[in-house]
């Protein structure tokens, strides 16, 4: 029997437990579950436990399980996490719901222009570099303000809110510091002007930190599929 029903009722009631704990709704924190190198069948396990919105980094994987399950009863909700190379925003734009690693104002304006008439706006979070890391996407604090302004203009886009991954953190109090400065962003550009209601931020190790600061998306793969394993 797949382990992934269970799974996702464990993290359904980690999330719920810490949404109550720091006085927050439940319902006010959607699992985002993360699919990537897992193929259409686990999706499907997944959507009959009752999870509808799936993570996706690799554009040409995610495609084909998009294509794979497009006849499902009531549409599932596909969220591209991954990077984003311009060459690769037309498919981004034709396929998916959400984006939630727009970090440069070229790349948003070709999603702008390349999502198809007829369909919803494509739902935008920017990824921000929270912890300062040489090695991280994201654009810098001090310029998501500047961006934010841009996108938010973009026909055929809608501004959601922030993402990040910060720097990995073991303690409690140290996650939710990079966390909170998130926040603090989130908040200083809705009394701006800004009309966000989201913070992607949290995956397995660190959600519930996440949660205590304020997420509305949390980000959880592997511990709801099991452990990757990645093609060479």
């Amino acid at each position: 029997m797949s382990p992934i029903p269970q799974n996702l009722q464990a993290i359904t009631a980690t999330i719920v437990a810490a949404a109550q704990e720091s006085g927050r709704a439940p319902q006010a924190v959607r699992l985002l579950a993360v699919s990537k190198t897992f193929g259409p069948q686990a999706v499907l396990e997944a959507v009959a436990a009752g999870q509808r919105a799936f993570g996706e980094n690799y554009l040409q994987e995610a495609l084909d399980k998009i294509a794979a399950l497009r006849d499902q009863p009531a549409p599932l909700e596909w969220h591209f996490i991954g990077p984003i190379q311009s060459n690769k925003t037309r498919p981004i734009a034709e396929h998916f719901d959400w984006v939630h690693t727009v970090e440069r104002e070229k790349v948003a304006q070709r999603l702008s222009e390349q999502r198809p008439a007829g369909m919803a706006p494509l739902q935008i979070c920017l990824q921000v570099n929270i912890s300062g890391e040489a090695s991280k996407s994201g654009v810098a604090p001090d310029e998501v303000a500047a961006l934010a302004h841009k996108v938010a203009a973009l026909p055929n886009l809608t501004l959601r809110g922030l993402m990040a991954i910060p720097e990995p953190a073991v303690e409690f109090d140290q996650q939710r510091a990079a966390f909170a400065r998130l926040r603090l962003l989130y908040e200083q550009l809705r009394a701006d002007g800004l009309a966000l209601d989201t913070l992607s931020m949290g995956m397995s190790a660190d959600l519930r930190a996440a949660i205590f600061e304020g997420a509305t998306i949390v980000r959880v793969g592997s511990a709801i599929f099991g452990s990757r394993t990645y093609k060479a």
